[in-house]
């Protein structure tokens, strides 16, 4: 991602937060001096689902006890707290590259052509 691209992106996130439309957990060390991961819980960009939640930790953490716990809880967290009939996890129940993929158009064709690896979202 280029640095202008970042910055309009960081942009319309910052304009879904103030509308309440968006919205960002930072997960910190217990003194809350490191970075360890975020949750973000946003408005869907594809039908079937009325949010979208995706989370990460930092490299050093990926498949350890930090990231196995989020994984555990973020999803129960959202059954019991969240405001959705129907969230869909990002990463999990639709792989990334279906999910940054451009909506299809109804008269478009599969033609063949390669196929793209599941994206993670794991790291910074």
């Amino acid at each position: 991602m280029t640095y202008e691209a970042d910055q309009a992106d960081l942009l319309r996130h910052e304009k879904e937060i103030a509308a309440h439309q968006s919205f960002d957990y930072a997960l910190f060390d217990a003194a809350e001096t490191a970075l360890l991961g975020c949750v973000y819980i946003d408005p869907p960009e594809k039908a079937g689902a009325d949010g979208e939640i995706s989370w990460w930790v930092v490299d050093e953490l990926v498949d350890s006890k930090v990231e196995q716990a989020l994984d555990e809880l973020v999803p129960r967290w959202i059954a019991a707290d969240g405001p959705f009939e129907q969230p869909r996890f990002l990463g999990r129940e639709i792989s990334w590259s279906d999910r940054l993929a451009p909506p299809e158009h109804p008269d478009a064709q599969v033609r063949g052509g390669a196929h793209c690896p599941d994206l993670r979202r794991t790291g910074l």
